[in-house]
């Protein structure tokens, strides 16, 4: 280990996490231990802390109490079933009822709105801290260590407070990605020193964005690793990162609601992070099918106390790999997603070869809502059709505001047409798809 990343971990890590009661090392180190027990173990460890959630639920959310569910089988998983299937309406619809603690004592989060339909939902510190140190853990698994100089892709572009001295200490180059300009990724990628190494990591969106522009204008990185968050890693988006940046690159799956769901290690495949959920498969009906068979993402949040998510439809398809077929030379005992189909990101490309992620429409979306939902469809490169599903309070105005903060991200002429829809269709992966491309793709 370097150095920096000594004095990092030993010394400025502990005073900062001291100073701010957040013991986001000893999480970590936790959380490492746990996924490397044996698969009973690992099995063991689940299913206690789903009984205890399950408990915990019914006796304080008032949303599971009125359920009347009676936890009557020894086994957790037997009772989990009793459950109904949380769906994002449903969520929305009781979202104080679900609720086990006063607001004002929680952190309150949206979704990105990745399907077009934001919800909200509300953790304590200690599980926003357990979300960082699985974040953080994932990293490693990544080939990252805490120190390491790092590109990060995001939306949060004003990184002021805790962010400004956590992109200080953590040697991280900020990057926003509302707008991918073409030419200032490339002045960006061009203001990293060639000689000193890098850990890439983002959206799948944005790195693939990256790796294009980077390639067009013929700037050489050293790139230790990838890691990608947010949305689907396609296998063309990993070739051309890889391709370009000659590195490895590693896919993590969850969602906003602070859903830590799995990541990649040493497989191609991704681990099930059953140390924090419980995932289920299942039909439409809401009935688990076989490993193997392709099904509705349903997960219940472990650590999720002070907000219950129990059976919660994220809204992808997956696939659990057969444990027949799990490979024998593997680094955990955890189980193994086979496949994961999530929303299909494609990207807004404009005339000057500028272009617009998933992210670059939920960060204007997330704080409007007056729109219930929404879809982006590009049929050309001169512009876009927003369709939308009103919400409470809507005016017309509202189609302005959105108008301007599109163009103001752009800085170029790009006709928006909006259009109101009562209905946003979904795709084959189960979600509203976001952005519809009907350009050739390349």
């Amino acid at each position: 280990m370097k150095i920096y990343n000594l004095i990092l971990n030993h010394i400025i890590l502990p005073i900062s996490e001291f100073i701010f009661a957040i013991p986001l090392s000893k999480e970590i180190d936790s959380l490492d231990k746990i996924t490397q027990l044996s698969s009973v173990e690992i099995e063991k460890y689940q299913q206690s802390k789903l009984e205890n959630l399950l408990q915990y639920a019914t006796k304080n959310s008032k949303y599971y109490n009125e359920l009347g569910i009676s936890l009557v089988e020894k086994n957790p998983v037997k009772n989990l079933k009793k459950f109904p299937i949380l769906t994002k309406s449903i969520l929305k619809e009781n979202t104080d009822k679900l609720l086990t603690e006063p607001k004002i004592n929680l952190l309150k989060n949206g979704s990105s709105g990745s399907t077009g339909e934001q919800t909200i939902v509300y953790w304590s510190k200690k599980e926003q801290t357990i979300n960082r140190a699985t974040q953080m853990l994932w990293w490693k698994w990544g080939n990252y260590i805490i120190g390491d100089r790092l590109i990060q892709t995001g939306i949060t572009p004003n990184r002021i407070g805790l962010k400004k001295y956590k992109d200080l200490f953590f040697r991280t180059k900020y990057i926003q990605a509302f707008s991918h300009n073409s030419n200032e990724i490339a002045s960006f990628l061009k203001s990293l020193n060639p000689n000193k190494e890098y850990v890439l990591a983002g959206y799948a969106s944005s790195l693939f964005v990256f790796s294009k522009i980077a390639k067009e204008n013929n700037i050489y990185l050293k790139i230790k690793s990838a890691i990608s968050w947010g949305d689907k890693l396609f296998a063309h988006y990993k070739t051309a990162i890889q391709d370009t940046f000659g590195c490895k690159t590693f896919e993590t799956y969850g969602s906003a609601e602070g859903l830590m769901i799995g990541a990649q290690k040493d497989l191609d495949y991704l681990y099930i992070m059953s140390t924090n959920v419980f995932v289920e498969i299942v039909d439409d009906n809401g009935d688990e099918v076989e490993d193997g068979k392709l099904g509705n993402v349903v997960v219940t949040n472990l650590n999720g106390f002070a907000m219950p998510l129990i059976r919660y439809k994220i809204g992808d398809l997956a696939i659990k790999l057969p444990k027949e077929k799990y490979p024998q030379e593997r680094e955990l005992k955890l189980p193994i997603f086979e496949k994961i189909i999530g929303r299909d990101t494609d990207i807004v490309k404009t005339p000057s070869g500028n272009y617009m992620i998933v992210h670059s429409f939920t960060g204007i979306f997330e704080h409007i809502p007056e729109i219930k939902q929404f879809c982006v469809v590009q049929n050309n490169l001169f512009g876009i059709t927003i369709l939308y599903i009103k919400g409470s309070n809507f005016k017309p105005e509202i189609l302005t505001t959105i108008s301007d903060k599109i163009g103001r991200q752009l800085n170029e002429p790009f006709e928006i047409i909006f259009e109101e829809v009562q209905k946003i269709n979904a795709t084959a992966s189960g979600k509203p798809q976001l952005i519809i491309s009907n350009l050739t793709k390349n």
